[in-house]
């Protein structure tokens, strides 16, 4: 007897209401480029092509990661993974290095517009949502 988790999944896609993009680097080329004269990272080479847009959610899971600080003092900040997304299920196969844009969320304002790169993509038997790692970008 094999488990559904159909009743599951319908009811955690309805907590998704996030409005995210993902977009890939198709031939690898829109790499960020150096702007000599400022010292800051530009994104550059080609457009990167728009993959999916639908609802989803990030969270931030856990707590502050633990870094060294000054004089061998613990002290907590954030990680550089702390950010999960949750897709559906019919959201297509991410991949590392796609970056996913938030461009519309009712919970916490300062998310819209916010960019991450995918570092890591989960896989399971029973999964009722896409759960991906990821990265936050600067703006």
């Amino acid at each position: 007897m094999a488990l559904d988790l159909s009743g599951v999944r319908r009811v955690v896609e309805r907590l998704l209401d996030d409005r995210l993009e993902l977009w890939r680097d198709v031939d690898g080329a829109s790499g960020d480029v150096l702007d000599e004269g400022t010292g800051e990272l530009k994104p550059g080479g080609s457009v990167p092509v728009l993959l999916w847009a639908g609802v989803g959610a990030i969270v931030r899971p856990g707590s502050l990661g633990v870094m060294p600080a000054l004089d061998s003092l613990a002290a907590a900040g954030p990680a550089s993974t702390g950010y999960q997304a949750l897709l559906p299920l019919a959201a297509p196969s991410a991949a590392v290095d796609d970056v996913l844009v938030v461009s519309r969320t009712a919970r916490d304002p300062q998310l819209t517009g916010r960019r991450f790169r995918v570092a890591d993509v989960g896989l399971g038997t029973y999964t009722v949502v896409r759960v991906m790692r990821l990265e936050l970008l600067a703006d």
